[in-house]
């Protein structure tokens, strides 16, 4: 039977735990696991495993290492460079469309709740504005137009524009989005590039509420979007803060395909 290793504290981390000891398998330590699975994100700082005192020397510098295999997510280019450089079996599971798709339905719901929290109006028949139409975009804006929301979706491709109306929303061109920025009520982005910066962010409205969903650096110039008063957000990892059993259950069920392969 392989030893199982997993780690972080947040809760999907947990929830996921659980799951591989309800079906009999032996969980162990870094030294002594087979498949060591890390939090996703895998890192913060490219140095300690996210939530834990462990570093990545540490599990690199094993003597088994190239043994093991590792599964995470969002791990970043310099921390693949580490793994690859010694030989390391390393599974990166947000990139895997069955993985990142799903997730993106918490991820989805956390922010229209992270919304919620901080209006004090309705969703419905607000004007809202989603910026990218990626996994997380689509799945979000189908979800708040069916709440009854405005919806106003950002894109830069034609074929991504064209489906947005299709869908039944408002599209707007990256390149036309400053005619647009001071009339929403609230702004959602997905896009892990700074699309908000100072100048776009002038043009907002100030009682306009920004949520930011994207990883490092994500699209919002946050200092200045302060300094001008703006109600501001990063709410990263959602899907391990408000579904963290649904994403335990993505993550083990790819992993366990991967396995089994």
């Amino acid at each position: 039977m392989k030893n199982y290793c997993i780690l972080g504290t947040d809760n999907r981390s947990v929830k996921l735990k659980e799951l591989y000891i309800k079906e009999g398998n032996k969980i162990s330590n870094h030294i002594d696991g087979d498949y060591i699975i890390a939090p996703i994100p895998f890192s913060r700082d490219d140095e300690k495993v996210n939530g834990e005192t462990l570093t990545l020397n540490e599990i690199l510098n094993l003597p088994n290492i190239q043994d093991k295999v590792i599964f995470s997510g969002a791990i970043s280019n310099n921390i693949k460079t580490k793994l690859k450089q010694n030989n390391v079996t390393y599974y990166d599971l947000m990139e895997l469309d069955e993985v990142a798709i799903l997730n993106s339905i918490p991820t989805a719901e956390g922010a229209i709740g992270v919304a919620m929290e901080m209006t004090d109006f309705t969703l419905c028949e607000s004007n809202v504005l989603v910026m990218g139409f990626g996994r997380i975009g689509k799945i979000l804006s189908k979800m708040l137009h069916g709440i009854g929301a405005n919806v106003c979706v950002e894109a830069r491709k034609e074929k991504d524009l064209s489906m947005v109306r299709a869908m039944g929303y408002t599209s707007v061109n990256l390149n036309d989005l400053d005619k647009y920025l001071n009339k929403f009520d609230i702004i959602f982005n997905t896009v892990p590039t700074i699309i908000l910066d100072k100048d776009k962010l002038n043009i907002v409205n100030r009682n306009c509420s920004i949520i930011d969903l994207a990883s490092s650096p994500g699209g919002i110039d946050f200092i200045y979007a302060k300094e001008i008063g703006l109600n501001v957000v990063w709410a990263l990892a959602l899907p391990g803060k408000v579904a963290p059993l649904s994403s335990a259950i993505y993550v083990k069920e790819a992993i366990d395909k991967i396995i089994k392969k």
